[in-house]
This record gives C-alpha cells, sequence and structure tokens, in this order.
C-alpha cells in the first residue's frame, strides 16, 4: 500500500490527500513521521513525502504527477505534450510564483510567526498576492477550470492556495471568476474535508 508521510494540516499534504480521495486511491498516511525517518526519506526533512514500496518520492507536485499518471488518469494529466504542459505551467507557477508572493502576509498573519512582523512587507505581500490572483481570475474568465475546461490537477494546487487567500486576514478584490471556480471546486470528492475544513 502507498504510504504518505505528513500532517493533514499541511496545505501541501492536502493537496496529495484531496487527489487521492478523487482517485479512490488506498493510502496509510502517518501524519507525523519520526525526524529520523524523515530525514532518510526526503533530504530536505520536509513533507510530504510519499512511499510505494521502494519508491520515494517528496514535492507535492510532483507526488500529484507521479500519482495522476500512476492511476492512468489522462483528464488529471493530459497525455499528450501540449495538454499536460499546460496543467504543468500552471501547478510551477503555484509552486513558484505564487507561493512566493504569499509567504510574508500569510506567515505574519496566520502563523503569527515572530520572524515574519506585521507591517509595510506583509502589506506588500498581499498587494503581490491580489495581483497574481487576478490573473488567475483572467485565465478564469475564459476558461470553467484552470487548465481548460475540464478539472486537472492544476486546479488541486491552485484551489487550496485560493482557499489560503481567502482565508488570509487583509483588503482583497472582489475576483467574480475566481469565486465561481471555487464553488464549482466544491463539487469534487474531497474538497470539504481537505480543501473547505477550515484549515488554511
Amino acid at each position: 500500500m502507498l504510504a504518505l508521510y505528513g500532517k493533514p494540516t499541511s496545505i501541501n499534504v492536502r493537496k496529495v490527500l484531496w487527489l487521492c480521495v478523487g482517485l479512490d486511491l488506498p493510502l496509510h498516511h502517518e501524519p507525523g513521521p519520526p525526524a529520523d525517518l524523515l530525514a532518510t526519506l526526503n533530504p530536505n526533512r520536509q513533507v510530504p513525502v510519499l512511499r510505494d514500496g521502494d519508491f520515494v518520492l517528496w514535492e507535492s507536485n510532483s507526488i500529484c504527477r507521479y500519482l495522476a499518471v500512476r492511476a492512468g488518469r489522462d483528464d488529471l494529466l493530459p497525455g499528450s505534450a501540449q495538454g499536460r504542459a499546460r496543467v504543468e505551467q500552471w501547478m510551477d507557477w503555484q509552486a513558484s510564483d505564487l507561493n512566493s508572493a504569499w509567504r510574508h502576509v500569510f506567515m505574519a498573519r496566520v502563523r503569527q510567526h515572530p520572524d515574519y512582523p506585521d507591517d509595510t512587507r506583509a502589506e506588500a505581500s498581499l498587494v503581490q498576492w491580489n495581483r497574481l490572483m487576478a490573473m488567475l481570475d483572467a485565465q478564469l474568465a475564459r476558461h470553467a477550470y484552470v487548465a481548460g475546461d475540464d478539472f486537472t490537477l492544476a486546479d488541486i494546487v491552485l484551489g487550496l492556495s485560493t482557499q489560503r487567500w481567502r482565508s488570509t486576514p487583509g483588503g482583497k478584490p472582489v475576483l467574480a471568476n475566481v469565486d465561481a471556480w471555487f464553488e464549482r471546486l466544491r463539487r469534487q470528492p474531497g474538497f470539504a474535508a481537505h480543501v473547505d475544513n477550515g484549515v488554511a
């Protein structure tokens, strides 16, 4: 059986858990792996980590890609070069641009971490985050889902990022297309348990 390591409140662990519900995939979930085991499995000492027999994989978006391919789910990650690239560009954007934008304001206002004061840097972080969310809104004005007309892995990773954006205190623009898309995501199996669960 597949094993997943990482606490279920982690946004990156929740990506994988949500996907596994949609795949109807049996999974042994270990929320708190011992530090020595985690260090053995992942040199970054971060979660999630997936174990599939002797195969070990880390990085949440890579785990999602692997599980979709393993399950033969071309609807979630298309087999064509262009279709797959379209999904992966938005997954990479989520992991790079979007994550970089929100880090300071999220750590300041939600985690209340002492290394991230709620000051002008936090507000600048929110402004940048809002700008990128407006880019997502423009994409969703043209398509029902992030990468086109069908639900894909891009919607999973960006759905969780959007839930975090909605939950972080601060001024935000009204993004009607993002709101309508987020409502569509609620119909997906696993959304209530792993996205709309009150955890940012």
